[in-house]
């Protein structure tokens, strides 16, 4: 029904439905999570229903073409080439320059998009808390990733813009509540109105399951790299590209996207994992070392990238190479999540706590110091004026 519901009611009734029994009816869970009779002391294990239906066919390397095309017309599974033909026909809807609400498709896509990656979280989320490479990589993710059907650099690509793209309509959408209603649109007025409105929490929506998409391949990502290297994977883990490298060329070949990017991606660890990989790619390294520096290891880290601030001569190569309008961005961005990560992981010990939140505070500061002192004509972008109130309120309350 969601696939091909005709009405509002009915496409989000489909999807609301469709959730419900997800998390009623799990296909993948621990068992013992939720059970309190459980000893705390036995592990938990990981139950894979078999016979469950899922709505994304598996490997569908072994599927025949008779029977991909009758899942299309039925409204049955999706195949791995169906996946990526949604999210390219999603990305093409989302890039027209007037978002116009002419018919139901791109609600529906949106939350035929949304609801697989309610599946995806469900089946990984309990195999990737084994740490079990042989769970992990018989994920539907995993799976879907590895597939012949899809091309996977591509696909990554589409999610990106994607995310983007939806972060801008938001905010014209902030401004403009009801949609230009198309000429070649067959709704009723009132129908109209409404699809306008339930687009908003849609939109939304949608940017949530795409960040948690991202990050959940970025998990698989780190997964396969630590089983790499303790011996678990074999010839049939077919290696690919990270998706952080593909983000990090993708914002590094468009710079105009990293502000946009950044602003929409909040999940704290993979942002500021994206903020200090892209700053160390643009720092300047010594190119001569001495006896002394061999035995020297980079802080590659954010507050090591902040310390290269007070090189002068580095800070206007950097400035050079990205612009001082992306290092403001990266700056403030990464400090944020910096922020956050640190005041969560310091709850149970305060005084530690505060001490490295304040000095972290007090090298922000100096790097923007440097940083405007090399570029005398510099303008502190707003998000860069809030991150130095916050940093100089923390240091004031905390010293």
């Amino acid at each position: 029904m969601l696939r091909t519901g005709k009405s509002l009611e009915l496409i989000v009734g489909s999807y609301k439905l469709l959730v419900d029994l997800d998390k009623h009816f799990p296909r993948v869970y621990l068992s013992g999570m939720d059970d309190s009779r459980s000893s705390s002391n036995s592990p938990s294990k990981l139950v894979v229903v078999k016979e469950a239906w899922a709505p994304i066919i598996g490997f569908v390397d072994k599927a025949t073409a008779v029977s991909e095309a009758g899942d299309k017309q039925s409204g049955g599974s999706l195949d791995h080439s169906s996946f990526q033909a949604l999210i390219e026909e999603l990305a093409e809807i989302l890039s027209e320059t007037k978002f116009e609400a002419a018919s139901m498709e791109p609600l529906r896509n949106m939350l035929i998009f949304q609801y697989l990656v309610v599946v995806f979280e469900d089946d990984f989320l309990p195999r990737n808390a084994t740490l079990n490479w042989s769970m992990q990589r018989e994920s539907l993710l995993s799976l879907l990733l590895g597939s012949r059907k899809i091309n996977y650099k591509s696909l990554m690509k589409y999610f990106m813009a994607i995310l983007c793209q939806l972060s801008q309509l938001q905010s014209e959408l902030s401004k403009h509540p009801v949609l230009q209603e198309s000429s070649e649109s067959k709704l009723s007025k009132n129908c109209h109105t409404a699809l306008s409105l339930a687009l908003h929490g849609v939109l939304k929506d949608t940017c949530v399951s795409m960040e948690k998409l991202l990050v959940m391949i970025m998990d698989l990502d780190m997964a396969r790299k630590i089983a790499d290297i303790e011996g678990h994977t074999t010839r049939g883990d077919s290696p690919r590209t990270p998706l952080m490298d593909i983000i990090l060329d993708e914002l590094s070949y468009n710079k105009d996207s990293v502000p946009v990017f950044l602003k929409i991606f909040s999940e704290s660890k993979w942002k500021l994992e994206i903020v200090v990989q892209y700053l160390w790619k643009y720092i300047t390294k010594p190119s001569v070392r001495t006896r002394k520096s061999n035995g020297h290891t980079e802080d590659a880290t954010f507050d090591g990238a902040l310390k290269c601030f007070s090189n002068k001569t580095g800070t206007k190569s950097l400035i050079k190479k990205i612009g001082v309008d992306v290092v403001q961005f990266l700056l403030a961005h990464g400090f944020q999540a910096h922020l956050s990560i640190l005041s969560k992981g310091n709850a149970g010990d305060k005084q530690g706590g505060d001490s490295a939140i304040v000095d972290s505070c007090q090298t922000f500061i100096s790097a923007f110091d440097s940083l405007r002192s090399t570029d005398a004509h510099m303008e502190i972008l707003s998000i860069g004026k809030e991150a130095l109130f916050t940093a100089a309120t923390i240091i004031f309350m905390k010293s």
